[in-house]
């Protein structure tokens, strides 16, 4: 998910800085140590020393870029989104939280500067992105370990080789994984102009899936909806409108869905588990508003309906022996995420 809809270029910051970040403590837990050498490279890193608001414990810093070792990578950032997960890892109240103090920042891609002599995966040139989360991608220049990147084309669009490794997975992995949907059939979700809301809307499209797309109302809304459909939505409804008897109207068309992703919470939540189908499945990967989700009784009852929860950096532990290397997400002809 894109804040304001920016990439976050760790290039565009210019001007020294006092304050020199210790060679010792400031890089990501999948980076190289830093060089002792006298007169080192420095690089510059937005950098949090304890959790809390991002606002008051972030701070642009300068850093020591380390020597490049026989298995590391040199790279160049080109641009890093701002996700919730960022924001949430720095406050300290995420799933997973790097040693501190971390840089911030989960997804990004760099350019390959150099490689150690025994990387054999990339080459200088080469575009990369993080392979899991907690790398530290706010930052202007790092030493990696070959193992904690990823190869990725280097003739597609820059925002989505920064956005690729998380919600086009995400989205991928929660629309295979809990229900056996066919050509036709339809998905609900909420949040659907965010980042991977807008990734299950394309990859659905690509299987050939329906998709009901829930978002908050708006004064350019018809805007919205546009973007939403161009992308391959088939439905765009607001909040309000989700509640209205009029829903039901869609269903006249479509199956009901048997699939629901919720990343809010709170009453959203629970209408879209009012539009599912009898024995359906809703799959929460986020809780933007910061509110529990109320199952109706009756409906878990009767309608058989279940609740799962997702998160890629889990299921990624889960599936580790079963990846192959470098894999990102299965091809899908035609299909590049659009942010």
């Amino acid at each position: 998910m894109w804040v304001c809809g920016a990439v976050f270029r760790l290039r565009a910051l210019a001007g020294p800085r006092k304050g020199l970040c210790p060679a010792s403590g400031c890089r990501g837990p999948a980076a190289a140590s830093y060089s002792a050498s006298a007169d080192p490279p420095r690089v510059r890193a937005l950098v949090y020393g304890h959790h809390g608001d991002p606002a008051k414990v972030v701070e642009l810093k300068n850093m020591e870029l380390a020597a490049v070792g026989g298995s590391d990578v040199h790279v160049k950032m080109l641009a890093a989104p701002i996700n919730p997960s960022d924001i949430n890892m720095i406050q300290g109240n995420y799933g997973l939280l790097p040693e501190l103090p971390a840089v911030g920042g989960n997804e990004g891609v760099g350019q390959v500067i150099a490689v150690g002599s025994n990387v054999t995966g990339v080459k200088p040139g080469d575009w990369v992105i993080p392979a899991n989360p907690g790398l530290g991608t706010w930052r202007t220049e790092a030493v990696f370990s070959e193992e904690a990147l990823i190869e990725v084309p280097s003739d597609i669009p820059l925002q989505s080789a920064a956005t690729l490794g998380v919600n086009p997975c995400t989205a991928y992995r929660m629309l295979m994984d809990f229900e056996q949907l066919q050509p036709g059939d339809s998905v609900i979700q909420n949040a659907s102009n965010s980042g991977v809301g807008q990734a299950v809307i394309q990859i659905a499209a690509a299987l050939g899936l329906k998709t009901i797309n829930v978002v908050r109302d708006r004064p350019d809304i018809q805007k919205l909806t546009d973007r939403l459909k161009n992308l391959g939505a088939e439905h765009v409804v607001t909040e309000e409108g989700l509640r209205k008897p009029e829903m039901k109207n869609i269903f006249k068309a479509i199956p009901q869905p048997r699939l629901a992703l919720n990343c809010v919470g709170g009453k959203s939540s629970t209408e879209l588990l009012r539009q599912l189908a009898p024995g359906g499945t809703m799959v929460t990967y986020g809780g933007m508003a910061k509110q529990p989700i109320i199952a109706s009784v009756s409906l878990i009852i009767f309608k058989d309906l279940k609740l799962r929860g997702f998160w890629l950096s889990q299921w990624k532990k889960d599936h580790s022996l079963e990846l192959e290397p470098y894999t990102v997400l299965p091809p899908l002809e035609g299909w590049l995420p659009t942010v």
